[in-house]
């Protein structure tokens, strides 16, 4: 990446939901999903958009592909205003979701590309041989003529790439890409998508995997509560937690009254956890795990725990870091 060209630039972006509640007395109510956000993505970035659920990450993915107007604020996509100028927009912008969402199942994957040529405008001149050429870059030029419902989650996953690239945006947007794939898919997803990016393509990543987003994105955004709280490379945000170190733990019998004990120790920054019924991870960042480590284990002494290690923080530490609730 080495252009100056802002293909995104957002600014002062507000976006607020309306609601009323009650029977008899109805009350409205006014949520603000995104509180008065900036930033820009320059041309050839791949771009991440992280942050835990209901922090505003999809109402602003909708605002920037025009699916949800701004309440206030600026929207622009390669210059073109999302709410005067939506159609130009709408041309140049792809979207490829992660899920079961968006393809049609009972027909073929030549079919489905048919058919969202069709809607993005490819002309019928050369839609044949560009649905050949996407159907081969994502691995599926043998499978085309197979009805999308026999395909595997993974091959799901590649037609949603071939559907988002069949027009050949300059600008890409990738909601939660990986999701649900087995390890193998994944990659190959994350593949395709350095390749993108290899050939110029911006790209708009949103993911909950912060090995993803440390592998892929030039700069990342995380958002919380409505509010951009960080934007930097991931080495940058790493570096905010550089003077910590992580306690993990594995075991069983951990409860929700052994995290907030833990909480409250001098010298812990966040604790966060998988409490799983079977076994329960937790990730326990402190300053000093010279002196922190005694106090952990006399802490849950009673609980039967099978490791504990010391670990470099990670950016999974720094984003949990920026998230928390007391921030």
């Amino acid at each position: 990446m080495d252009s100056d060209e802002i293909v995104i630039d957002v600014k002062g972006l507000v976006r607020k939901y309306h609601s009323t509640t009650g029977i008899l007395h109805q009350k409205k109510k006014e949520t603000v999903a995104v509180n008065d956000i900036d930033f820009q993505v320059r041309r050839g970035e791949l771009f991440g958009l992280l942050g835990p659920n209901g922090a505003g990450k999809t109402t602003t993915i909708k605002v920037l592909t025009t699916l949800l107007l701004p309440t206030s604020g600026s929207v622009k996509i390669l210059g073109y205003d999302v709410v005067k100028e939506s159609m130009e927009v709408r041309k140049r912008i792809g979207l490829i979701l992660g899920g079961e969402r968006g393809l049609y199942y009972r027909v073929t994957a030549r079919q489905n590309l048919r058919y969202f040529a069709d809607i993005y405008g490819v002309p019928i001149s050369i839609r044949d041989k560009r649905i050949e050429e996407v159907l081969k870059r994502v691995n599926l030029l043998d499978k085309a003529d197979t009805r999308v419902e026999d395909y595997s989650r993974g091959m799901k996953q590649r037609l949603h790439i071939a559907k988002g690239i069949i027009h050949d945006p300059e600008l890409i947007f990738m909601d939660e890409l990986t999701i649900g794939l087995d390890p193998e898919a994944a990659r190959d997803a994350r593949d395709m998508t350095k390749d993108l990016v290899a050939e110029g393509k911006t790209i708009l990543l949103t993911t909950h995997y912060m090995y993803e987003a440390d592998e892929l994105c030039d700069r990342i955004g995380v958002i919380t509560r409505g509010k951009i709280v960080a934007l930097d490379t991931p080495s940058k945000l790493k570096s905010l937690v550089k003077d910590t170190s992580v306690i993990e733990v594995e075991g069983f019998g951990i409860t929700e009254k052994d995290l907030d004990l833990l909480k409250a120790l001098d010298g812990v920054r966040t604790v966060t956890a998988n409490m799983s019924e079977d076994k329960q991870t937790m990730r326990v960042q402190v300053c000093d795990p010279v002196s922190l480590l005694p106090k952990v284990t006399h802490l849950l002494e009673d609980r039967k725990v099978i490791g504990m290690k010391v670990k470099e923080p990670t950016l999974e530490d720094a984003y949990l870091w920026l998230v928390r609730e007391d921030a």
